[in-house]
């Protein structure tokens, strides 16, 4: 099509005869017939089913990513999807990088790899197991537009959900395959483009959030206050080597920032 069906804007940046450039490219990479595929392979299909029926958890130990809180968590929300062992988790793993191998060239793409974690441990990592489900071209940082870019994906993860018809070689019957992303691998710049959030700044903490712990000292943003990690009872909680405070007293000292920075030294 030459224009948005949503919105009518056209899709080109020039429209001269001979010559049209496109506003945004996207290489998408169809995932339903490749799940899909899995399946039709007896041993593949088998091992796809060993985090359920050969996996032999160990209290306290984490052995597969099926053993994580996460997936734990998953699997009790969500009862009648985990009741089939063929259905996909997967995980979401996307970044930049530079394809040309020189820091001087501005040009950034963006590959986003989904990895089935149904397999053994030791088939989870393998690179013929990932799924190159969107390549996305630069020559910048998507930011805001990585909604547009993810939209062929999510949708084929909202077919999923519903359940898609599909052949098991294993056990020779049809049965209705799903499969979801339980989470994100990606560094913490990522995190602000896939999710929204600021990751910079005086909120860039995540943990933080709306109550950040950040301070700005002589034109730089410091992240104090980390004595919220030690013990309740460890004795650096009521110094004031860090900060200049103690984090036992009700109404805290504040200092000018010459006296914090001497403090700190």
């Amino acid at each position: 099509m030459d224009k948005c069906p949503i919105c009518d804007a056209s899709r080109w940046k020039d429209e001269k005869e001979g010559k049209k450039i496109p506003k945004k490219v996207l290489w998408h990479f169809p995932l339903i017939p490749r799940l899909k595929r899995m399946f039709s392979s007896k041993q593949i299909a088998e091992q796809a089913q060993w985090h359920k029926l050969k996996r032999k958890p160990v209290e306290n130990e984490l052995s597969h990513t099926a053993d994580g809180e996460a997936w734990k968590d998953f699997d009790r929300k969500y009862e009648w999807f985990a009741k089939d062992a063929r259905n996909i988790i997967l995980g979401l793993a996307m970044d930049g990088f530079n394809p040309f191998g020189k820091m001087s060239a501005s040009y950034s793409m963006w590959p986003v790899f989904l990895i089935p974690y149904n397999f053994p441990p030791w088939e989870c990592m393998e690179q013929s197991n990932f799924i190159t489900a969107l390549l996305i071209p630069g020559p910048t940082c998507l930011g805001k537009d990585i909604d547009v870019f993810l939209e062929p994906l999510i949708d084929e993860f909202l077919e999923f959900w519903k359940g898609v018809r599909t052949l098991d070689a294993f056990s020779g019957e049809n049965f209705v395959l799903q499969a979801t992303v339980i989470w994100c691998i990606h560094d913490y710049l990522v995190l602000s483009t896939l999710s929204g959030r600021v990751t910079r700044g005086y909120y860039s903490c995540v943990h933080c959030d709306k109550s950040p712990c950040s301070r700005r000292i002589r034109n730089k943003i410091c992240y104090i206050g980390h004595w919220r990690y030690l013990a309740r009872d460890h004795p650096w909680r009521k110094k004031k080597w860090f900060d200049g405070k103690d984090e036992n007293r009700e109404k805290l000292e504040e200092f000018s920032t010459d006296e914090l920075m001497e403090q700190l030294e």
